[in-house]
This record gives structure tokens, C-alpha cells and sequence, in this order.
């Protein structure tokens, strides 16, 4: 059957933003079956996949979305499988529009294949259908391999090497299993129980075991893992949680928080349900300072608590990091946008609270290194911005625990572990991969470079292999 190019783009469900400002549940509703093989129909099947070039881990778009409007599921799942350990959460956190989508032939023209949200269908569907498919599993080899963190990177090296046939366990840091997909993305954006939860299951389902409040570097270092464990091999996927501040006046003041404390209350300790004995203060009025994802996560967490929310931001809207998505869905819901804006001292009141945000207008220069064009003060354009409550949201870098109890461990400035591509390190038989190497990216590139660093590990760990 010919295609009809220049089908409309088939809309997504979503809740009304009026209600969903006031509520966690997910924004996104997703396709149905029916909308699902509509849009999958779309796809052109290039014979020069761009899309596929620009996916991180180079799942096979094409054939998977070729399966879907076959009606074949079930092969969707598997082509999926192939690359992506993560598939429900990709399809919904990843920046399709810089990614896959942004090479979409359609969209040239027209608008590109929704290929996230297909990818969030097929991802779903196999949670759903898991009791009924199979996974194969090599015999045990007798090799234990010990994947420090259980976030993208940490849960998708353990799944690889289960299915090798290696004897796998996760040292989770925290008292729930998932890393940044349960302490950093908000419910509205992942649901928890219903996808994070399920995927940490299929996990175990492949013989991994994990154990939480382990804080290796603390509880134990990973020489013991190594040396009085007896793992033959180590996998650090730890991530980048330790906060960036600005550094300037104020931010010592009570109501200036990182946004990984305040996201990490909200979505790891549940701290919006009513019921929740973890205390959060989101205050009559939140600035955020940042402009990535996650100042939208955590702008977005405080107008749900309450608060009125307002984005900070020294550079344009055209320079926002933050997923053309999430911005708009920000906006959607009445989310205020100080663009040029810059924040040079917190300001407080006589009993140590904040008051306000002094700030200045900022214009652009030239280009940085990055290729962004470069803010510049604008002289004597201070003012301030009344608000009780201010949360950065400036980056992070990795913690620190694990690079100082690991003698050898080469690391480079930002505190970040140096690997190679594989994620192999300066210590033999230690892997690292996701956001401990690379500082804070994307999900699929932190499930991309486990997976990656498992086959490395395999290598390593092989009889003809050459240590």
C-alpha cells in the first residue's frame, strides 16, 4: 500500500493542563492501539534510516515501527530489545526532537514520526505481556560481577550480564531501587509503580539481586567488593547526584535548596501525598534557577505543591537545554519564563528566610565554546524579584565517596570517573559508564554505555581473554 505523505502527525492524549497542574498523575495519556498503528503507518521505512543514525544506541527504528503497523507487536518488542533495555522509559524522557525525530525525513516537509511515543506504546505493552514472554538466559558461568548504582546505567549492564550468564548483584545507595528514574524524574513525567517498578522486576526475573543502603564507599569500597567479596569484576554506575550552587550571597539562607534535594523529597520519599511524613516547603513563591530539564521537573513539582513558579534563566529561550516538550507542557501550565535574567544574591530577612532573588538583565554576546552565545551583564539593570523560596537547578557531578576509597581510579576535573568508550578505567577489572563518566546527560546514554561496558566485562571476563 502506497503512503501518503504528509498524513498529520497523530495527536497524543494528554491531561487538560488546567487539572493536571494540581495534580502528580502522568501528563502524557500515550496511544492506543488504534492511534499507535495510525502513526505507525506514517513511517516512510527509508532505506537510509537517519533516524536510527541519530539514536544513541542505534535501535532499529525502521524494523520496529515496520512490526507495529503490521500489528506485530510482539516483534516490536523484540527488535526494540536488541538496543534498549528501557524502552518505557526512553519513549517517554528521552529528547526525541534533538534525536531520532530531529532526523526524521517527514519532517522536512511535514511532521516527523512520533517515534517516542511508539516506542512508549511497544514498551508498555511488553510490561504488560511480560509473564508471557521468555526471556533466555545463558548457564551460570561462575563469574560474579558486582554494578554499583541502580539507575539506567546499573540496571542495564545487570540485565546484559544476567543474560550472559554471570552471576550479577546491584548495590543500590538508596532505600528504593531505580537511581535518577525514581529520586530525579517526577511521577508526572514517569510513573513509578507502573513503569519504573516493572522494569526493575523484569531485572530480577533474570537472576540479579539487588540490596539497597549500600553506600560503597562507605558501607563497603570497591576493592572489598573485589578483594573480601570475591567479585571478579566491578561496574560503578553511581551517577552524578552531588548538587552545583552559585556561589554567591544568601544561599546559605533557609528556602534555598538544590533541585536534587527538593525533587528527591517529592518523588523518592513522596513527600506530595497527603500522607507522606517527609516534610518539603515549596513556599508562596518559587523561583528556579536553570533552564534544563530537570528546573523543569522541579518548576513544574512546585506550582503542583502549591506554589507560584517562576523559571530564571541568563541566557534566551532559543538557548534552553530543557526538551522542547517539557517547556511547552511548563508554559501549558501557567509556569512564568524570566528569560536574560541572573541571579546574583539571595536575599533575607531578619530571622534567616529568604525574602527575595536580586537579579540582572543579561544580553547576549558572542558564541562560547559550546556554540551558545554568551551572556553578558547588562550595567546597572539590578532588581529584584520577591519570592521566600529559591531552588537551583545548575547541574551536578558525581559524588566524590567513591573516587577517594578507590585508589587508582583516574578521575578528571569535574570529578567525573575517566573511562574509555567501552567504560573500561585505570583500575583493572573496574567498569564505569552513565552519569558517574560523563556528568549529568540522558537516560539512553547512561542505559547505552552499561550496556556497552557489559559486553567490555565480558570480554574481560572471558577464558581468551588478554588481561
Amino acid at each position: 500500500m502506497a503512503k501518503k505523505i504528509g498524513t498529520p502527525r497523530t495527536p497524543v492524549r494528554e491531561q487538560d493542563p488546567a487539572v493536571r497542574a494540581g495534580n502528580f498523575e502522568e501528563v502524557c495519556l500515550g496511544y492506543d492501539a488504534v492511534e499507535a498503528r495510525q502513526e505507525a503507518e506514517r513511517c516512510l521505512n527509508c532505506k537510509v534510516p537517519r533516524c536510527q543514525g541519530q539514536c544513541p544506541v542505534h535501535v532499529d527504528i525502521p524494523g520496529f515501527i515496520a512490526a507495529l503497523a503490521e500489528g506485530d507487536v510482539a516483534k516490536a518488542a523484540d527488535v526494540i530489545g536488541r538496543d534498549s533495555s528501557l524502552p518505557s522509559v526512553c519513549g517517554r524522557v528521552c529528547p526525541q526532537e534533538s534525536q531520532c525525530e530531529g532526523a526524521c525525513v517527514l519532517g522536512v516537509k511535514f511532521e516527523p514520526v512520533a517515534i517516542g511515543k511508539l516506542e512508549r506504546y511497544v514498551g508498555d505493552w511488553a510490561i504488560a505481556h511480560a509473564s508471557e514472554r521468555a526471556v533466555e538466559c545463558a548457564p551460570r558461568n561462575g563469574k560474579r560481577v558486582a554494578v554499583v548504582g541502580s539507575g539506567p546505567a546499573g540496571l542495564a549492564c545487570a540485565s546484559d550480564l544476567a543474560r550472559l550468564g554471570y552471576e550479577v548483584k546491584i548495590f543500590e545507595a538508596l532505600h528504593k531501587v531505580g537511581g535518577v528514574l525514581v529520586y530525579g524524574i517526577p511521577e508526572f513525567r514517569l510513573p513509578k509503580d507502573r513503569i519504573v517498578a516493572q522494569e526493575v522486576e523484569a531485572v530480577r526475573r533474570l537472576g540479579v539481586e539487588i540490596e539497597t543502603d549500600v553506600v560503597v564507599g562507605r558501607t563497603m569500597t570497591v576493592d572489598d567488593l573485589l578483594d573480601r567479596e570475591g567479585y571478579d569484576a566491578v561496574f560503578v554506575g553511581s551517577g552524578a547526584g552531588l548538587p552545583r550552587f552559585m556561589g554567591i550571597e544568601g544561599e546559605n539562607l533557609n528556602g534555598v535548596f538544590s533541585a536534587n534535594e527538593f525533587l528527591t523529597r517529592a518523588n523518592l520519599m513522596h513527600a506530595y501525598r497527603d500522607e507522606s511524613d517527609t516534610p518539603i516547603y515549596a513556599g508562596r513563591k518559587a523561583v528556579i534557577v536553570g533552564g534544563g530539564n530537570v528546573a523543569m521537573d522541579a518548576v513544574r513539582t512546585a506550582k503542583r505543591l502549591g506554589a507560584e513558579a517562576v523559571i530564571v534563566y541568563r541566557r534566551s529561550e532559543a538557548e534552553l537545554p530543557a526538551r522542547v516538550e517539557e517547556v511547552h507542557h511548563a508554559k501549558q501550565e501557567g509556569i512564568e519564563f524570566r528569560m536574560l535574567t541572573n541571579p546574583v544574591r539571595v536575599l533575607g530577612d531578619e530571622n534567616g528566610w529568604v525574602r527575595g532573588l536580586e537579579c540582572v538583565e543579561m544580553e547576549l554576546g558572542e558564541p562560547d565554546a559550546s556554540g551558545r552565545r554568551s551572556p553578558i551583564v547588562k550595567d546597572g539593570s539590578n532588581f529584584e524579584i520577591d519570592c521566600d523560596v529559591v531552588i537551583m537547578a545548575l547541574g551536578t557531578s558525581p559524588n566524590p565517596l567513591i573516587k577517594s576509597t578507590t585508589e587508582g581510579l583516574e578521575t578528571n576535573r569535574r570529578g567525573c570517573i575517566v573511562a574509555d568508550e567501552d567504560g573500561r578505567t585505570s583500575r583493572p577489572g573496574v567498569f564505569a559508564g552513565g552519569d558517574a563518566v560523563t556528568g549529568a546527560a540522558t537516560v539512553i546514554l547512561a542505559m547505552g554505555a552499561g550496556r556497552k561496558a557489559a559486553r567490555a566485562i565480558h570480554d574481560y571476563l572471558s577464558p581468551s581473554s588478554d588481561k
